[in-house]
C-alpha cells in the first residue's frame, strides 16, 4: 500500500510519504508526491492507488498546468482540473483493468495556495473524481494505509499546533506504520508549505537518520507503560491464585513421580 499524509495547521501545510512501492514480489523505492510552481502559485500532490493511473492521470495534469496556469487562480480549480484528468483515465483504462482483475484506484491529497485563495488549502481527491476540503475541525488526512498512524494523530494534532510539532506527530504517525506494515517504509519525503510564502520546500530522510528518533519514541513507549498507575490492576489480579509448586523431575530409569492419590474411606 502506501502511507501520504497531509497535514493542515495554521501556520501551514506538512506533507509526508514514504517510497516504497510493491509489484507482486518486487519492491522498488519511487516518490508519491508532485509539485508545481510558478510566482504566486504553489500546489503539491501526495497519490495512492495504482501506480500505472496515477503516472498517466499526471501526464495530463502537467499538460494543462502549462496550458492554463494563469486560471488557476484558487487551488480548488487545480483540484477540479486533476479530477477531470482522474475521469479521463477511468473512461480509457477502468475497463481494461477489471478484465485484468485490478480495481480502479487513485487517491490523492493537494495541498497550496493560488493568487486569490486567502489561506493555504488541502483537499482529498477520491477516485471517482470527487473531492473534500480538510479544515480545523480534523486538520489531517491519511490515502493508503492510515489506521496505524490515525490514533497518534487523533490524540494529539490540533489546528493551532505550530508546523514543527505536525511534522513530529506525522513522523511518529509513518513510524507506527512502518513498523505494523510491511508495504510502507523509508525512505520519507516530506513536503512543507508555510502560509503566504508561495514556496515549497522538500526533504528526504533515510532511515539511518530518524533512527535515534525511532529509538526513543520506542523506549518512551515502553517506559510510559510500566509507569502507568497500576491499582486499578488489583481488582482483577487480586483473583488470580499462586501458581502451584510443581512436581519434582523424574530421573532416568526411575519411575515416574505422581501426586500421591487421596484414600477412599
Amino acid at each position: 500500500m502506501t502511507f501520504c499524509l497531509g497535514m493542515k495547521v495554521r501556520e501551514g501545510l506538512v506533507g509526508i510519504a514514504d517510497t516504497r512501492l510493491t509489484s507482486g514480489t518486487e519492491t522498488i523505492t519511487a516518490r508519491k508526491y508532485s509539485i508545481y510552481e510558478s510566482e504566486h502559485q504553489s500546489l503539491f500532490l501526495l497519490t495512492s492507488g495504482l501506480r500505472s493511473v496515477r503516472d498517466k492521470a499526471l501526464t495530463y495534469f502537467d499538460e494543462v498546468m502549462s496550458e492554463q496556469t494563469a486560471s488557476m487562480d484558487r487551488l480548488y480549480k487545480a483540484v477540479n482540473a486533476f479530477a477531470a484528468c482522474v475521469r479521463r483515465v477511468e473512461q480509457e483504462d477502468k475497463l481494461a483493468l477489471a478484465q485484468s482483475g485490478l480495481t480502479f484506484n487513485i487517491h490523492c491529497l493537494v495541498g497550496g495556495q493560488m493568487p486569490h485563495d486567502r489561506e493555504h488549502r488541502l483537499y482529498l481527491l477520491y477516485p471517482q473524481g470527487n473531492w473534500v476540503e480538510i479544515g480545523e475541525e480534523a486538520p489531517y488526512q491519511i490515502v493508503g494505509t492510515g489506521g496505524y498512524g490515525k490514533p497518534i494523530l487523533d490524540r494529539t494534532l490540533k489546528y493551532d499546533d505550530p508546523m514543527r510539532f505536525a511534522l513530529k506527530v506525522g513522523c511518529l504517525a509513518f513510524d507506527s506504520t512502518r513498523v505494523s506494515a510491511s508495504d510502507v517504509d523509508f525512505p520519507l519525503d516530506i513536503i512543507l508549505y508555510a502560509k503566504d510564502t508561495f514556496h515549497i520546500v522538500h526533504h528526504r530522510y533515510q532511515k539511518e537518520d530518524l533512527l535515534e528518533v525511532t529509538n526513543w519514541w520506542n523506549n518512551r513507549l515502553r517506559g510510559a507503560a510500566q509507569d502507568l498507575p497500576g491499582g486499578w490492576i488489583e481488582a482483577v489480579f487480586s483473583h488470580v491464585p499462586a501458581a502451584r509448586r510443581p512436581l519434582p523431575q523424574r530421573q532416568d530409569g526411575e519411575e515416574p513421580l505422581t501426586a500421591p492419590v487421596p484414600r477412599v474411606k
